[in-house]
């Protein structure tokens, strides 16, 4: 298993890092330039016009390096983790191509990105439970306790799985950040599947702990591939076209290792930047007061007088411990 996750990150890593310097200056050509929102930091605005729609560079690098690698490249796991990430990046790439096309920071309307996400969202879910074998019983983190939820698995799976979608692209707004991140996370779900793969806990999936590795590790090469175009300064952002592909990436991974409250916990950056978004909302319409300076949280520290490249390496550091709890508690889950 271990060379199989050391060739699907290599290969993912060198397709990403060859694929950059073709695709940047033909959306430079193409004008596929990023607009920025007039509420954001000021100084974001000197990043307007920076390509977008650079989540492509690592699609093509995921794909590569699990095709290439996995055990079972056409199996119905690898193909469902596979269609839903692709296709979470064809949702986002659509909302990415209305912002150019109209030249600004609005695409898809939220319904309809909504509306794409959960039909997402229920084909993983579905698939996975009806036939991959995954069934509708969860692990509580940090405990042995298994619940079987019946069919109050799908809404709450659902929830989770859009949740995280929408999470990781809300975290995707400083250079690097987002990227980062799911670098570090992917990590984290490479050592789920070793821990899986030596105590046979997903051995009635459809998919082996092996190819789930590879997956997590095609994940990770590809996101580190692409840091390269997108550490500050970014040459190009991944738009919702990646930022939507990971987090539906990362929930595919959860839903076929069993571990999608761990996913809570291990993508804790992700969480908490969606609920600053919520929370925000939330006591702006109720109170009429802010709790952030501005949300997403990175955001609040950004104008709280922190440089990019500080929050960028804090929040690096959160999700290195957030992973680290996360694995723990899949290790004390399983044992």
């Amino acid at each position: 298993m271990t060379e199989k996750i050391y060739l699907a990150a290599g290969i993912a890593l060198l397709v990403s890092l060859l694929a950059g310097p073709f695709l940047i200056p033909v959306l430079r050509t193409l004008k596929f330039g990023q607009s920025i929102r007039a509420d954001g930091p000021k100084r974001h605005l000197a990043k307007a016009g920076t390509p977008t729609i650079g989540g492509l560079i690592f699609l093509i690098g995921i794909t590569a390096g699990v095709l290439i690698i996995a055990e079972k490249p056409y199996s119905p796991g690898i193909i469902t983790m596979l269609l839903v990430t692709l296709g979470f990046g064809l949702l986002g790439f659509l909302d990415d191509f209305l912002k150019v096309i109209r030249k600004q920071n609005l695409g898809l309307r939220a319904w309809q990105k909504l509306t794409g996400q959960i039909l997402l969202a229920v084909i993983l879910v579905g698939v996975s439970t009806l036939y991959l074998g995954r069934g509708t019983a969860v692990e509580l983190p940090f405990t042995a306790l298994e619940i079987d939820l019946g069919i109050f698995y799908y809404p709450l799976v659902i929830l989770i799985v859009v949740y995280m979608s929408n999470a990781v692209n809300l975290t995707d707004g400083l250079d690097g950040l987002a990227a980062g991140c799911t670098v570090i996370s992917a990590v984290g779900y490479v050592g789920i599947a070793y821990l899986a793969a030596r105590t046979g806990f997903i051995d009635g999936i459809d998919v082996s702990s092996s190819d789930l590795a590879v997956f997590a590790a095609a994940i990770a090469g590809g996101c580190l591939g692409f840091l390269r175009f997108n550490i500050h300064p970014a040459r190009i952002f991944m738009g919702d076209c990646g930022s939507l592909a990971l987090g539906g990436a990362l929930a595919a991974v959860s839903v076929l290792s069993k571990s999608e409250f761990v996913l809570l916990i291990l993508g804790g950056v992700f969480v908490l930047e969606g609920l600053s978004v919520v929370f925000q909302v939330v006591s702006f319409q109720t109170r009429g007061k802010r709790i952030f300076r501005m949300s997403p949280v990175h955001h609040h520290f950004e104008l709280g007088g922190w440089s990019e490249k500080k929050v960028v390496r804090v929040f690096w550091l959160a999700a290195a411990i957030f992973t680290l709890i996360g694995v723990s508690a899949f290790w004390l889950m399983i044992n």
